[in-house]
């Protein structure tokens, strides 16, 4: 094979940079009138409601048509987005892992990859993400999520040439859908895109220490990627000193196997490789992002926003409540009417009629007199009254959730469930798409810990009891990534509900022992599931008998373990029997020797008692 001399490679990257560009200036005009749309909805959501979409296709306000209209915003847009983000983020499942087999190492690796993801869970502060993707789709009707792999994070490991080195660590990101430029528009998501452009605005030293190239900056539009800026709730969104970034990624094909890495900024190519992440199904090279919609649109790449659905209502409401407004203002200051040069008109049009006011008019003409208006319209108040339900039969969301009042004609608490329950129906799409985009950032996770963590690493995370668990692993160790969630249909049940769910339980009876009573572990439990697990009381000593037990079951049994006076053994026959009936036992129960131990450890405890009783 012939190589390219230095002048062809050159000439390569430049026709690779233009190429790049051109392909993003063009996804950038066929996307405009969306980017457009977006950007009424954030001005709408700001208080900004006097603004549209003009002719040019540029996001215009209007003006008035008289300088005396009144133009105020009576913004119900606001809390109708807050409560839809708030019961979505209340919903945000617990992830586990789906054990491939039966067998003992399908357990284990399933055990581990759990723990992997509730430690980045915490560790790199998902909840918040995840809240800020959700904030971007409701707000536009897609977010997006990128999952990549930081190697300058993690733990420290040394220094190398004058560089620290670290263990590297994964990175989870919310990304606004400004940034997002697919291949094509009908797509009706991110896997079915052959290629996807992410460009952003970059300080140009956070470009350098990335990418170890200068270029030079100039202050670039946030979300616009130019010169203009996107302006909403009063404030510009220009980064100074930068550069827009262009990202382009191309899946696999016959004439790339490992799909294409492009990044340009400016006039130069940043790097030129293969897709960097083995993120996809079977270990295959994908792209890092996650699509999550809030109300999907047939045909389209890019969802729907609830805010797009309400704008025309809350438009026809500013204009009655602005009536309204006008109308009291003529019924308290009045319309003078005065006889052509009885009076000063210009003293009166300054100081009106106030109180105590000598109005000195020519004798011989009529005085000033104030023209009646009468009372206000009852078509304004029955058309308001009809706009306020306007927005609870579009945006789902009733006067109780985003005001906490009650309606009238609702009086039990079986009406107030009800209502709930058609509200958490109206969101059951939406927050499907949701926990499926948080699967498919976990197995995300999993699979880059696959890719990276060839070095045994250390991992430790909080276990049961709030003790905590380590784990020695590599990617050798990570064969599953089959993300199931441990509560399902987490719309439907709030912190109360579950509360007054287990207070039932208890009332029923059905948490009690053959004896009638609650046993001491299952006490234990319920406190935990109440949020008091970690209260200074007197099961306080029940919970350190478990963790005793527990660390008796960890040992395996590899060799005698004797029992305690000091043993509750009630409790510890219950967690021992659990042990020896759960999958974490099968070792044990395979090796005859470790299980006699256990049975003949078990034994003791349960004669213990029989004497304790007898006694």
């Amino acid at each position: 094979m012939k190589r390219k001399t230095k002048s062809q490679s050159q000439k390569f990257y430049e026709q690779i940079v233009k190429e790049v560009k051109e392909d993003f200036l063009t996804r950038q005009a066929e996307r405009r009138k969306t980017e457009r749309q977006w950007e009424l909805n954030l001005n709408y959501l700001e208080g900004n409601q006097y603004c549209e979409i003009t002719a040019n296709g540029e996001v215009e306000e209007t003006e008035k048509y008289y300088f005396w209209q009144s133009r105020n915003a009576y913004n119900h847009i606001a809390p109708v987005i807050d409560s839809r983000i708030a019961r979505l983020s209340r919903s945000c499942p617990v992830m586990t892992v789906r054990a491939q087999g039966e067998e003992e190492r399908d357990l284990k690796t399933a055990k581990l990859s759990s723990a992997i993801l509730k430690s980045a869970y915490s560790r790199v502060n998902l909840a918040q993400t995840i809240a800020k993707a959700i904030k971007w789709s409701e707000i536009c009707g897609t977010s997006f999520y990128a999952v990549t792999w930081d190697s300058d994070c993690g733990k420290y490991l040394g220094e190398y040439e004058n560089s620290a080195v670290y263990e590297g660590d994964i990175k989870v990101e919310a990304i606004s859908p400004f940034e997002i430029f697919p291949d094509s528009l009908c797509t009706e998501n991110i896997t079915e895109c052959a290629s996807v452009i992410r460009a952003r605005a970059v300080r140009v030293c956070d470009l350098e220490r990335l990418y170890g190239v200068s270029v030079e900056g100039s202050d670039i539009g946030v979300f616009t990627l130019g010169l203009n800026s996107l302006t909403f709730g009063g404030e510009e969104n220009q980064l100074h000193d930068a550069v827009v970034l262009i990202e382009k990624y191309e899946r696999p094909s016959v004439d790339f196997p490992d799909g294409r890495y492009i990044a340009v900024a400016g006039d130069k190519l940043l790097h030129y490789g293969s897709l960097p992440y083995c993120n996809g199904v079977e270990g295959r090279r994908d792209f890092p992002f996650i699509q999550q919609n809030s109300i999907d649109k047939a045909g389209s790449f890019f969802a729907t926003s609830m805010i797009e659905r309400i704008i025309p209502v809350q438009r026809a409401y500013n204009a009655v409540k602005n009536r309204k407004q006008e109308f009291l203002n003529r019924l308290t200051m009045g319309v003078v009417s005065v006889e052509d040069g009885s009076v000063d008109v210009d003293d009166l049009a300054e100081d009106g009629l106030s109180p105590g006011k000598i109005v000195v008019y020519r004798q011989g003409t009529r005085p000033p007199t104030v023209i009646g208006t009468g009372n206000i319209p009852n078509e304004l108040i029955y058309e308001e009254e009809r706009l306020m339900n306007e927005f609870i039969l579009i945006s789902g969301v009733s006067e109780f959730s985003r005001s906490s009042n009650i309606a009238s004609n609702v009086s039990s608490g079986v009406a107030l469930q009800i209502l709930t329950e058609q509200e958490d129906a109206r969101l059951t799409a939406t927050g499907e798409n949701m926990k499926n985009a948080i699967k498919e950032v976990a197995k995300h996770i999993i699979r880059l810990y696959k890719q990276f963590a060839t070095e045994t690493r250390l991992l430790r995370v909080a276990g049961e009891n709030g003790k905590v668990e380590m784990y020695y692993f590599n990617s050798a160790d990570l064969s599953s990534d089959d993300v199931e969630f441990e509560s399902e249909n987490g719309l439907s049940y709030t912190p109360a509900q579950k509360k007054n769910a287990v207070y039932e339980l208890i009332g029923a009876g059905i948490l009690n022992g053959d004896d009638g009573k609650m046993s001491k572990r299952t006490k234990a439990k319920v406190l935990e599931i109440l949020g008091f697990g970690s209260m200074d009381n007197a099961l306080d000593t029940e919970s350190l008998h478990i963790g005793k037990a527990e660390e008796e079951n960890i040992s395996g049994f590899a060799k005698d373990v004797p029992i305690d006076e000091y043993d509750d053994h009630e409790i510890h026959i219950a967690e021992h029997t659990r042990y020896l009936l759960s999958a974490d036992s099968e070792e044990v129960r395979n090796d005859p020797a470790k299980k006699e131990r256990a049975v003949s450890h078990l034994k003791k405890h349960k004669l213990a008692l029989t004497v304790e009783k007898a006694v």
